[in-house]
């Protein structure tokens, strides 16, 4: 029981902390609507399940001790965050509350968007990680260390779902969508940051290094 209210209180307290996820919803559901923003909260819970795979199988472990493996996630997360940010800040169309007026987004696409944005978030795949090596035990059976990693992606889905369901009602959507040239600067220069702050810290190794600290 110990085991399940730590595992709960340690991914209540990521979900709803902000990142990559919670900029992404924002902007698809008031762009292009709940629909939308529902299937891109999908999209994060099925994303989660790939690190959950990751911590399950050991294949994470291998990832976070290998420098080059790790590096190219960090870089695949990065690009990916960086490429969101950049739609976003040159982002030029007019939407409006009518979704036949924006700009098409499919479904299958609001789907990847939420789950690329998790699957290639390795901040994701390091707390997962630490659950399964810190928290769950190593006795632990299969069924339970599987059951804990669907609850971590019906929390995802739960807490983004809301997110999407209260950014895509009528009133807040169309005050958001009143000023959004200015919202769509703010989150493309979120997701641009994050993807930085990814990086940064092996930028900064790599200039300690150089000057020999």
């Amino acid at each position: 029981m110990n085991e399940l209210i730590a595992v709960a209180a340690i991914t209540v307290l990521a979900v709803i902390s902000p990142g990559p996820d919670f900029a992404m919803v924002t902007r698809t559901s008031y762009a292009y609507g709940r629909r939308h923003g529902l299937l891109a909260a999908l999209g994060i819970a099925c994303g989660v399940q790939v690190h959950v795979c990751y911590a399950v199988f050991g294949i994470a472990l291998i990832i976070t001790h290998s420098p080059l493996l790790f590096l190219a996630m960090k870089l695949l997360g990065a690009g990916y965050l960086l490429y969101l940010g950049y739609k976003s800040l040159t982002s030029t169309s007019a939407l409006s509350i009518d979704a036949a007026s924006g700009p098409a987004l499919s479904n299958r696409q609001a789907f990847a968007q939420g789950f690329l944005t998790n699957a290639l978030n390795p901040k994701t795949m390091l707390f997962v990680v630490a659950v399964y090596s810190q928290v769950v035990q190593a006795g632990s059976s299969w069924a339970s260390s599987l059951g804990y990693g669907l609850f971590m992606s019906a929390a995802h889905w739960l807490w983004f779902s809301l997110v999407a369901v209260f950014i895509s009602a009528p009133g807040v959507r169309q005050r958001l969508l009143a000023r959004q040239r200015m919202l769509d600067r703010v989150i493309g220069s979120a997701l641009i940051g994050l993807g930085l702050w990814v990086l940064w810290p092996e930028f900064a190794q790599e200039v300690m290094a150089g000057v020999g600290v």
